[in-house]
């Protein structure tokens, strides 16, 4: 009963700075990505290949593991809103829902890179445009979690307000791809 979000207004700047950080690492990713693997700019020198896609995909999931490892053991210790600290041992012990955690880190795995094999093939513009993975997580969160029951109406709010700024957000990424394709044609 206690695992709802609550929007309560008291650091609103913290709130909207992590937010303002957080769309702008999503929104600078798929960019590094295709510069990454392709190189338009023409920054390597002479004769040097560039990334595939699998290789940028292994550094990637590499350094995903690296920070979520230590950021997990950071907010073990050091924990958020107040809750009591936990230890490594107790962590590793805890498989209470585990599975699931698992079961979702591999789908999302698998999914990072079926996505980037789809923009090795036609275009990053149009892989993040099936990319609906906000979407998908929070009407599972909604529907099957329950994690936002009882929350405030602002949350509520704040919710609806992230489900259509990123539908709108997928709404231009489906129209640049078509523009590119519009583009390359002529």
């Amino acid at each position: 009963m206690t695992r709802a979000i609550k929007v309560h207004g008291r650091s609103i700047l913290f709130g909207l700075s992590i937010v303002i950080f957080s769309g702008l690492c999503f929104s600078l990713f798929s960019p590094a990505f295709n510069l990454a693997t392709n190189d338009q700019w023409h920054l390597l020198k002479e004769g040097v290949p560039h990334l595939v896609v699998y290789t940028a995909f292994f550094y990637f999931s590499v350094s995903c593991v690296i920070v979520g490892i230590g950021l997990n053991i950071l907010f073990l210790y050091h924990p958020i809103c107040g809750l009591p600290s936990s230890s490594l041992k107790a962590y590793v012990y805890d498989w209470n829902g585990r599975h699931w955690a698992l079961l979702a880190g591999l789908l999302c795995g698998f999914g990072n890179g079926f996505q980037f094999m789809g923009g090795q093939a036609a275009g990053y513009a149009a892989a993040d445009a099936v990319q609906a993975l906000p979407l998908v997580s929070t009407i599972w969160a909604v529907l099957l979690f329950g994690e936002y029951h009882r929350s405030s109406r602002k949350t509520y709010m704040l919710l609806i307000s992230m489900l259509f700024m990123f539908i709108v957000a997928v709404a231009v990424l489906m129209a640049s791809a078509g523009h590119r394709k519009l583009v390359q044609d002529h």
